[in-house]
């Protein structure tokens, strides 16, 4: 294309952007939007809002091959507006698009969606409920929460000595929600629209660390238990908070039936939050883990498979076996997924694979599903005359070892454990 003509395509599709600001894209289409990458990525428009300047608008995007922490808002800028969906909304309301030359995919390929890939979201939940892929109930749920959470409301929370980029939507009440910025006490969880507020609050805030017991102490590192019945506003704001970094979480204000076990750092300011794990106090279905999560900046340093390793010792202290509250988050099943593979390589090592899966159960405290799962991952187990058998060498094992070492986790020092889980006849109220 000549200097001239690209010039004169450049001034056609400025105007015509213009345009679009007085006439806005519709939501549920599809558009090429460029990513921080400098590249250009499939994306669906969720919403759109009016912008800064009168007439313009913002739009809030789902990247179709990005999980969804990663939405934003972004400007028309930022789009490849000629794809077919555009084209026919566009057509509609008598706005004519420039042909682009450069519309093009992340990959080079052509901008035209394919016809599958072409669905919204809602019109493939759709598609689920009439063919039954899903239970209709389920997908009823679902459809509810990604209504009410699809757009992220808050941008970033200050937290402690940090300022912190969220991820999600969380359900704060509207007066905060509609803030960018959430001003978070890092003690007592209390949240505050203004810094100043919490500059006030800090000289009055007693609170040094959860309010609960300290079960455990090794070096810097203390958890704490709190229960959800006699702290209900803290554990309350504690699920708030997590709510930030976690999508499917659905537990906000219902917190009495649940323990939540706090991992924090401590100095000579205080214990400041790491993580934590919440728990059923009666769980019929052996979970004894409903929610992960270590926050941020706190991420791929061990602490996730330290959560995990501390509800395992839970676990064997009440002598049953347990397993975590499904669905998990992607970061969390990385993390189970790892904590498992480490375990039962190291108890094949110790007992040169002379077990079986039932002895490794008793041993452990995970559930035998997730241990036949694991070993299938790794191919250390076969089904032989309707049993599961494990099926190792010590090189195998070895070799296993080796692959799995970089990601050698944190463990509980079970020594400097001390705890005594809940009476049967308290749990059962619950």
């Amino acid at each position: 294309m000549s200097e001239r003509h690209h010039h004169h395509h450049k001034e056609k599709e400025k105007k015509w952007v213009a345009s679009l600001d007085r006439e806005p894209i519709d939501t549920n289409l599809r558009v090429y939007c460029k990513w921080r990458d400098g590249r250009f990525h499939e994306a669906e428009i969720v919403e759109r809002r009016p912008g800064p300047n009168e007439g313009t608008y913002e739009y809030y995007v789902h990247y179709e091959e990005f999980n969804k922490r990663l939405d934003e808002w972004v400007t028309i800028d930022r789009f490849s507006l000629a794809t077919p969906e555009i084209l026919d909304s566009l057509a509609q309301k008598n706005v004519v698009a420039p042909s682009s030359p450069n519309a093009s995919s992340s990959n080079g390929s052509s901008a035209t969606p394919s016809s599958d890939r072409n669905r919204t979201r809602n019109q493939k939940r759709k598609h689920d409920d009439i063919t039954g892929d899903k239970d209709d109930s389920a997908a009823a749920l679902e459809r509810e929460h990604e209504e009410i959470t699809k757009v992220k409301n808050i941008n970033t929370i200050e937290f402690g000595r940090y300022e912190i980029d969220t991820w999600y939507f969380s359900p704060y009440p509207e007066e905060f929600a509609v803030c960018s910025k959430l001003y978070i006490c890092e003690f007592c969880l209390k949240y505050m629209k203004k810094k100043k507020t919490l500059l006030r609050h800090k000289l009055k805030c007693e609170l040094r660390h959860p309010p609960g017991n300290e079960i455990y102490r090794q070096g810097n590192i203390s958890m704490f238990e709190v229960d959800g019945k006699k702290n209900k506003i803290y554990c309350q704001n504690l699920c708030l908070l997590a709510k930030l970094f976690l999508d499917h979480k659905t537990l906000y204000y219902d917190v009495e039936p649940f323990l939540f076990y706090i991992l924090t750092e401590v100095d000579t300011r205080g214990c400041h939050i790491v993580g934590y794990f919440s728990k059923e106090k009666n769980s019929p279905d052996d979970y004894n883990l409903a929610c992960l999560l270590t926050l941020p900046p706190y991420q791929r340093k061990g602490w996730g498979k330290f959560l995990i390793s501390f509800s395992y010792e839970l676990s064997k202290k009440e002598n049953k076996v347990g397993t975590p509250e499904k669905p998990l988050s992607d970061l969390g099943l990385l993390s189970f997924r790892s904590y498992w593979t480490e375990v039962l390589l190291e108890v094949l090592q110790k007992h040169r694979g002379n077990l079986s899966i039932k002895d490794i159960s008793a041993m452990t405290a995970i559930k035998t599903e997730d241990i036949i799962a694991t070993l299938q991952s790794l191919g250390l187990i076969k089904y032989w005359k309707g049993q599961h058998i494990i099926s190792v060498t010590p090189k195998v094992i070895e070799e296993h070892l080796k692959a799995n070492k970089a990601g050698k986790g944190r463990r509980v020092d079970a020594k400097m454990l001390h705890w005594t889980p809940m009476p049967e006849s308290e749990r059962m109220k619950y």
